[in-house]
């Protein structure tokens, strides 16, 4: 069936351009189309609006365990068979999860779009025909192997799951890691995981992309001959924004395999679509994108006090987080990387945003979104994101102009009340047996 409407649309940004079409099927799935007849490759992408927000107390890392349950066959594919199918054809492929989404993906040459649609369809309508207890058990086994190595032996990965605690309230969708607990993965049952698949991986809770080099016509037939007949899932109402304020400053410390003492700042932010999305992000680019931004020049040039910064901006489906990581040179205390951020962020409230400094990141903003675009793939990722969390393939675009239009002043504004005027949470990692060098407080 052809839509009544299929008028091309585009996601414009800095004189990029992304032609896409929106069809929905009956069932609710979402249809995603990039013609692009540069390469003759097609791009695959299946997100579903799942990931460990979507989890309940007990039942943590479900939506990571499945990233790896739909590698592992159905009904009418081998255990080993979607690898081997995808390879064996000159593809690539993977998967990945994150706080609010799931996201599937396969890279053919253009005359195996058929197979890869296939595959995707198979897993999402007849995964459960094929899951079993040995699958569960060893994709179990095979995610805690992955929480060990990750999250628990590499240095610092140990501050990822304690900060999470830390920053929201416990039973909050962002207090725990899509990586799960062992406790909750030991004992998730079959029916458990089977219960949590029939409610989150229907067609209405995705969207499906497909680029390159196919025409419309074709890419709307073949999904819905491969799509079309799945039933519904259960209907998936949106996330309501849970924003998180903290009452005070939290100190946290964390005794690490290191050599070096790391401190994190964090504070709590608005969820996605809020006014002070954009600003949040371009601060953290003025903070830390380059050797010209205030917290890499001062640490990193000016003196010799950190030996790496970075800084970032989340915002989920509902609420976000702003976060500023320095692992300090050797001599340096945590304590004197502490007091001088304070410093230097109430530095850029008096004196405002260096315009200089704020229109070179606007600059660096551009040419990264525009490398993002680089491929047929990264443009249909692009879209497909943007669908399952945003509501529209084009806002990923829209949403890269806000962040290069936000203002000096917006930029200040959102520094001062979300960072400096917010209590934040204080998290050290330190050398085992050295919990005395962790920070214990915000400076007076």
């Amino acid at each position: 069936m052809i839509p009544t409407s299929t008028a091309p649309l585009a996601a414009r940004a800095f004189g990029s351009e992304v032609r896409h079409h929106v069809h929905v099927l009956h069932n609710g799935l979402r249809l995603v189309v990039h013609p692009d007849s540069s390469a003759p490759v097609a791009a695959v992408y299946v997100g579903y609006h799942v990931g460990s927000a979507r989890e309940e107390p007990g039942r943590t890392g479900f939506a990571h365990l499945f990233e790896h349950l739909l590698f592992q066959g159905s009904a009418n594919v081998a255990s080993d068979g979607h690898f081997r199918h995808v390879t064996q054809a000159g593809g690539t492929l993977n998967g990945n999860t994150s706080f609010d989404r799931t996201l599937y993906f396969e890279t053919v040459p253009s005359n195996q779009l058929e197979l890869a649609l296939w595959l995707e369809s198979d897993r999402m309508g007849f995964l459960l025909d094929a899951m079993t207890q040995a699958k569960l058990d060893n994709q179990r086994d095979v995610v805690r192997n992955e929480k060990r190595q990750n999250y628990e032996q590499r240095p610092y990965a140990k501050a990822h799951e304690a900060l999470a605690a830390a920053l929201f309230p416990a039973g909050h969708p962002y207090a725990h890691l899509p990586i799960g607990s062992h406790e909750d993965l030991i004992a998730a049952t079959l029916d458990d995981v089977s219960g949590f698949f029939r409610r989150w991986y229907g067609p209405n809770n995705a969207t499906l992309g497909i680029g390159g080099d196919v025409s419309l016509e074709r890419a709307i037939a073949a999904a819905e001959r491969w799509f079309g007949e799945l039933p519904r899932g259960p209907e998936s109402p949106p996330m309501v924004p849970q924003p998180v304020r903290l009452e005070r400053t939290v100190a946290v410390t964390v005794e690490d395999k290191v050599a070096l003492p790391q401190l994190t700042l964090a504070w709590p932010t608005p969820e996605a679509g809020s006014r002070d999305e954009a600003a949040l992000e371009m601060l953290a680019m003025v903070l830390s994108a380059s050797r010209a931004s205030v917290l890499d020049r001062a640490f990193m040039i000016d003196e010799l006090l950190a030996k790496s910064v970075t800084c970032g901006s989340f915002c989920g489906d509902v609420a976000g987080r702003f976060t500023i990581t320095l692992t300090a040179a050797a001599g340096v205390t945590l304590e004197r990387l502490c007091a001088r951020t304070f410093e230097l962020l109430e530095e850029v409230r008096r004196t405002g945003v260096d315009p200089a400094l704020l229109q070179r990141m606007r600059h660096r903003h551009e040419a990264d979104f525009v490398r993002g675009l680089d491929s047929i793939s990264n443009r249909t990722q692009a879209l497909v994101l943007s669908d399952v969390l945003r509501g529209d393939p084009a806002a990923f675009a829209t949403h890269a102009e806000r962040v290069v239009a936000a203002s000096a002043d917006e930029v200040r504004d959102v520094l001062a009340r979300h960072l400096l005027d917010s209590p934040p949470v204080l998290l050290s990692v330190v050398p085992e047996g050295r919990a005395a060098d962790a920070v214990r407080g915000r400076p007076a």
